[in-house]
Parts: structure tokens; sequence; C-alpha cells
């Protein structure tokens, strides 16, 4: 089975003259292979089923929903082989919260949208459902996989996906605080004379246990004016009024 590189370079050479004798020469694939291919375009044209494994490479789209994604593969998502590890077939999986079943809908469509022609699945684990796809794509799309939990292991993104990111800022919150953060209303104490007051307001946590991560989420919130800061190592919160009205535009409650 050859990708879909192998085929447009050589539909590239045809096209420029080259004889099967030459392109099979250049590119080691048969001439018989060539020869059908030449006299099938069908077999030959096909619709690249990766951006990211074209001769010239371009960006996934649509891009706020990989950003989007992008955010709940760095929260909840990991990829991992499929059956024969020789043949590259990837499963990007993301765990997603029963309690919020929009949110399973969200990251379902956002699946579709940057791999419209793989099935989505939706498995039942405890507390959970796990969304996953197939594909041998999943590590060009997301190059920050790699053995052993994501805390554990550098954690940056490629030049082509900051291009991204700086566009969609919103999106990548959206999906990291979809993953592992939360809208929740605090409440502080205060004791004034002769009566204890409660002071409520919205405020939004995002909690990981990756630096790297953190680092991007609030290089994000940087690009959105949203102030932001550290209440624990591995927490950044969001609680100023201003900031939070700014991400509610955004990311709001989870539903």
């Amino acid at each position: 089975m050859y990708d879909v590189t192998i085929r447009e370079r050589v539909r590239n050479l045809l096209d420029s003259g080259e004889t099967i004798s030459a392109v099979s020469r250049r590119t080691g694939i048969s001439r018989s292979t060539v020869r059908a291919w030449r006299e099938r375009p069908d077999h030959l044209v096909r619709r690249a089923s990766c951006p990211r494994c074209l001769e010239i490479p371009e960006l996934p789209a649509p891009p706020d929903k990989y950003a989007y994604l992008l955010g709940l593969y760095l929260g909840d998502g990991y990829i991992s082989t499929i059956g024969d590890p020789s043949k590259q077939v990837w499963s990007l999986r993301i765990m997603c919260a029963d309690t919020w079943p929009g949110l399973q809908e969200e990251c379902i469509k956002a699946l579709i949208s940057i791999r419209p022609d793989n099935k989505v699945r939706m498995l039942p684990r405890q507390g959970c459902t796990e969304i996953n796809s197939f594909s041998k794509h999943w590590p060009h799309l997301f190059p920050q996989h790699g053995p052993g939990k994501k805390h554990t292991r550098l954690i940056e993104l490629e030049a082509w996906q900051r291009q991204i990111v700086a566009a969609n800022p919103g999106h990548l919150v959206r999906g990291l605080m979809h993953s592992d953060g939360c809208r929740i209303i605090n409440r502080v104490r205060r004791q004034l004379p002769g009566e204890t007051h409660w002071y409520e307001y919205p405020r939004y946590l995002f909690v990981n246990e990756s630096r790297d991560i953190l680092d991007l989420c609030g290089e994000a919130l940087d690009m959105l004016g949203v102030a932001w800061r550290y209440s624990k190592p591995n927490t950044i919160s969001v609680a100023r009024r201003a900031a939070v009205e700014r991400l509610d535009e955004f990311v709001g409650p989870k539903y």
C-alpha cells in the first residue's frame, strides 16, 4: 500500500513528461505499478488524507476545530497503536466525563471535522466515555505523541501548530478547559464586625501536571488578554472579574 505522498510524487513526475521507466527508477516503484496508475488515474489521484503528509505540507483544517482538538488532546487525550504495530494504525483517545454530554458531542464534531473519513467510536468507561478514532496520521497531526505520560516528557508545539494557535487561542483554551479545567463559583468568608459575610464570584481553574502544557495555556490566555496566575504549582487560576468575563466569551460553564 503506497501512501498519498508517493502517489502524488508519481503523478507529478508523469505529468512532467517522465517515462514509466524513469519514474520507476526514481521512485523505486515497479514499472507495472506505475503503468497501472497511469492507465487508471483513479488509482493514482487520491484525496490527500493528511495535510501534513503532502509533498508541501498544509495546515489541518478547519483550524479552529484543530485548535480545540489540540486542547482536548493535551488535557485528556492520548495516542496508541491498534492491532499489529507494523501496520502503524493509531487511535486518538479522548476521555470525556459523562457529567458533560455536550462536551462529548463537541469532541465528536471536532474529530469528524479533522478526519471526516474516519469513524468515531464511543466506549463506556467507569465514570466517563472514551471517544476515539483510528487513523495512520494522528502522530503527524499531533507530534506531541510519545512514550510515557505527558508530564514526564517535553511538550512543545511545532511551528505550524503555533501558527494555528496564534490565530485561534480561544479555541485552544476552550479545549484545555473542557478537558482539565472548570468554571466554579468561589466562596470566600469575611469576618466583619458583628457578622460573617460570604462573597461569591466565578473563577476558572486549569489543572495539569505538565508545566509545558500549563505554559501553553498561559500563553494562549495572554493572547486573549486574560489575566491569570498560578494558584498552585499545577493550577492556573483566572479570577479577576474582567478576566472571567473575557474568558466566558470563549469557554463558559461546562454543559
